[in-house]
């Protein structure tokens, strides 16, 4: 288990979208709000120790959820750099454990990254995200790991480590990954019945 005071959030936020149409993905309105910014919201009264959003160059507005950003010049390199970008500018922050979070997946709950943080055991862990059969972020790494992701770049992001993860199971729509305009309205629907009435 890990408190949150000893975690860094890196929120990826500089990916093309390009299966989204020629509008801005994260910039999409769901429920009055952009979609990029719901798992923002969702983690704003968690007490992280710092909170790292890496955006492309039009970024949203995560500086109002107590956000840091850090810019991905080169959106088109991949997924692991702005990992790597992430996980560079937690590091100043002094942490035990940086939990990698997608601003594409607006459905996570607050009670999901906290099952992340009971599931932590120390700075070799790594504690991912499951549906059952697919495991991904949000994901926590402990220190050990930093040299490696602050490295990383492409598009396969840190999947060895993945394999090896500890998971936390959540329904499939909370950990939905949206990359196009039906996957967003099949989601919401989706979590929507899935929710107790």
């Amino acid at each position: 288990m890990i408190g949150a005071e000893r975690v860094a959030l890196v929120l990826l936020a500089a990916g093309l979208s390009t299966r989204f149409g020629a509008e801005d993905k994260l910039a999409a309105p769901l429920n009055g709000l952009p979609l990029g910014l719901h798992a923002a919201r969702t983690v704003a009264a968690i007490p992280f120790a710092a909170r790292i959003a890496v955006t492309g160059a039009r970024p949203l507005a995560f500086t109002s959820y107590g956000f840091t950003t850090v810019e991905n010049d080169d959106p088109a390199a991949g997924q692991g750099r702005s990992i790597a970008l992430g996980v560079q500018a937690a590091r100043r922050a002094d942490v035990d454990a940086v939990l990698v979070m997608l601003a594409d997946m607006p459905f996570v709950t607050a009670g999901h990254v906290r099952a992340l943080f009971d599931g932590f055991d120390g700075n070799h862990a790594v504690v991912a995200s499951t549906t059952g059969d697919w495991s991904g972020p949000p994901a926590l790494f402990g220190a050990v790991h930093f040299d490696l992701l602050a490295q990383l770049s492409g598009d396969h992001g840190p999947r060895t480590l993945i394999k090896a993860a500890d998971l936390v199971a959540a329904l499939p729509a909370e950990l939905a990954d949206i990359d196009t305009r039906q996957d967003l309205q099949a989601a919401y629907a989706d979590l929507v019945r899935s929710r107790p009435s």
